[in-house]
Order: structure tokens, then C-alpha cells, then sequence
């Protein structure tokens, strides 16, 4: 699971990033994932047997963030909450990777019979 969880937090990362790049463009409307969803539906396919199942396409996934207090230029990104989805997302993604590291490490210790 922990695999997939990496590859769509970098994905997220992303689609975070060029929100905050745009974040005084006029018009702009801020994109985002549903991460959880989305890993839903990795999971029930892990759980239905695929031994590895595709990763939904994110192209059909993003969908658009409503803002908390509207700009009267029309941009739905706001500086404070890119921020904060940027951190906790860069928080979820090295939790995501300590784990698989452990494993991984693990794996290794188990072959080399420690």
C-alpha cells in the first residue's frame, strides 16, 4: 500500500505546487485529490486479489477547491491553506516512506537471517 501512497503524494505535491505558484493569478482555481479515495480504491483492489492493481488515473480525479473567503479576482487558491496542505501532505509522504523503508529493512534483515 505504502507504494502507491508515495506515488500519489508526489502527485499531490504536484498539483499543490502549482497552486501555490498561482496563487496571485487572476481567475485560477485551485485543483486537488481526493487521497483517500483514491487509496479506497487501491486498497479494494489490493483486497480483491490483484496482485497489483492499476493506479486510477489522476487526470479524471482532480477536482476543484473551494476557497474559504472568495478573491474578488476570481483565484480559489488561498496562500495560508496551499501552505498547510503543502506541509501536511510533505508529512504524510515521509511517513508513507519511513514505512516502506522499515519494511524494506526488515525484509533485508530477514534474508541476511538476523
Amino acid at each position: 500500500m505504502h507504494p502507491f501512497a508515495l506515488q500519489l503524494r508526489l502527485e499531490r505535491a504536484e498539483i499543490i505546487a502549482g497552486n501555490l505558484a498561482n496563487v496571485d493569478t487572476p481567475g485560477f482555481l485551485a485543483r486537488d485529490i481526493d487521497y483517500q479515495q483514491i487509496l479506497q480504491q487501491v486498497e479494494s483492489g489490493i483486497q480483491a486479489g490483484q496482485s497489483r492493481p492499476a493506479l486510477p488515473e489522476l487526470g479524471h480525479e482532480l477536482l476543484y477547491r473551494v476557497p474559504y473567503q472568495a478573491a474578488a479576482d476570481g483565484n480559489t487558491a488561498e496562500l495560508n491553506v496551499e501552505q498547510a496542505k503543502f506541509a501536511g501532505n510533505s508529512m504524510d509522504f515521509q511517513t508513507s516512506f519511513t514505512f516502506l523503508n522499515m519494511k524494506i529493512s526488515g525484509l533485508h534483515k530477514a534474508i541476511r537471517g538476523e
